[in-house]
């Protein structure tokens, strides 16, 4: 069996990822958006909201829940690179939101998750 690198395995949920949030109802508009400041793996639109995601994906439970890794130091950065799209996009008044895409693998099935972010 060969294992996966964190950078494929992490590659692999957010393919996962946006054809799950596809299937729900959003349309995807960028991937892997990056600045200095840092990456957002998926902005998408839901409805009249822009939603800036962070996909985390886990075979195991060994290094805690998917969400349990976007503690408050990563939502900061999401929230820096958030406010460099709006403004270089030039979006007035944008409604958006955070949220997490947990994908965990339960025996081989992958299991996708929406998860809001407070």
């Amino acid at each position: 069996m060969i294992m996966k690198s964190a950078r494929e395995k992490g590659f692999e949920g957010e393919q996962l990822a946006a054809k799950f949030l596809k299937a729900n109802g959003y349309r995807i508009l960028e991937k892997n958006y990056r600045t200095k400041s840092g990456e957002i793996d998926i902005i998408a639109r839901k409805n009249k909201s822009i939603v800036f995601i962070e996909v985390k994906t886990r075979t195991t439970d060994n290094f805690g829940t998917p969400v349990e890794a976007v503690d408050r130091r990563k939502l900061a950065k999401l929230e820096i690179v958030a406010s460099q799209y709006i403004q270089k996009k030039k979006i007035e008044e944008p409604a958006y939101r955070f949220e997490v895409v947990s994908i965990t693998k339960i025996n081989d099935a992958w299991q996708c998750e929406i998860i809001p972010v407070d």
